[in-house]
């Protein structure tokens, strides 16, 4: 059998309701590895937040985070690393808008920090971030934005996030990808213009000389969109967002809190 690429997204795909790996999709993500397919984690989340999930899994393959803005191979030097920014100045205005936005919380998320406009975690929940607590060097201050971030991550009280990201991507001119995340939360993630999923997937099968219809993926969400309609074969989650169908060559007949994703590659390659 041709050994294939899978990209799997991680909330409301992989993981279940409570943010975690069930022992039957490890065994069957580690039997389908050695079986020669690679496992590519294509996640929102920066990698603070995946690489637990990375090493349960026994990966050894690249990652990709921030939704495409950072793709590389956890815990090495690799020279086809790609890490891309958004300019500093979109989080700052986006910090002076955020009564317009009706944002609970912006934050400037970087590979290896981030700082938030809101650190209580009666507002914002810590584990968004990859941490236990927050601490006073997470504290947003605009002295600190000396660098550009790899993606600005808000939260916000508008009713509809979608038509949310449309307005924002107008106003700003469309310089910015701004995607919805989060599965029920009200979270929206700004990327560089162009970055999503299929971006780096396009870049990741190139560098492993893969061709693309071996390459298939799972998603559940609106920032899944780019990356099912890219891969060979995409596969929607049975409780992906109705947005996401249009893009998918099939639903899955379960939920990720089903093991919708586990039941599926055991039916292909098992």
């Amino acid at each position: 059998m041709t050994k294939k690429i899978i990209a799997v997204d991680l909330d409301g795909t992989l993981l279940n309701g409570e943010s975690k790996l069930s022992d039957f999709t490890k065994k069957t993500i580690k039997e389908i590895s050695k079986k020669g397919h690679q496992i590519i984690i294509a996640t929102g989340r920066p990698y603070r937040m995946a690489k637990d999930f990375y090493r349960e899994l026994e990966l050894e393959t690249p990652m990709i985070n921030f939704n495409g803005s950072l793709t590389h191979l956890p815990g090495k030097v690799w020279k086809y690393e790609k890490c891309l920014t958004v300019d500093k100045k979109y989080l700052l205005d986006m910090v002076e808008r955020t009564e317009e936005i009706e944002a609970d919380f912006i934050a400037g998320e970087y590979r290896k920090k981030f700082y938030i406009t809101a650190p209580d975690q009666e507002i914002a929940d810590p584990r968004l971030f990859g941490v236990k607590n927050f601490q006073p060097e997470n504290q947003f201050n605009s002295d600190l934005v000396t660098k550009d971030p790899n993606c600005i991550l808000l939260q916000t009280r508008v009713s509809d996030k979608y038509a949310l990201a449309e307005e924002m991507n107008s106003f700003y001119k469309h310089q910015l990808n701004i995607n919805t995340w989060g599965g029920p939360l009200n979270i929206l993630e700004c990327t560089p213009k162009g970055v999503h999923k299929a971006f780096a997937l396009e870049y990741l099968i190139d560098v492993m000389n893969v061709d693309r219809k071996n390459l298939i993926a799972f998603g559940d969400e609106h920032n899944d969109t780019e990356m099912l309609a890219f891969a060979g074969t995409g596969y929607a989650m049975k409780n992906a967002n109705p947005a996401l169908l249009p893009f998918a060559d099939e639903q899955l007949p379960l939920t990720n809190e089903e093991d919708g994703v586990a039941h599926f590659l055991r039916e292909l390659f098992l």
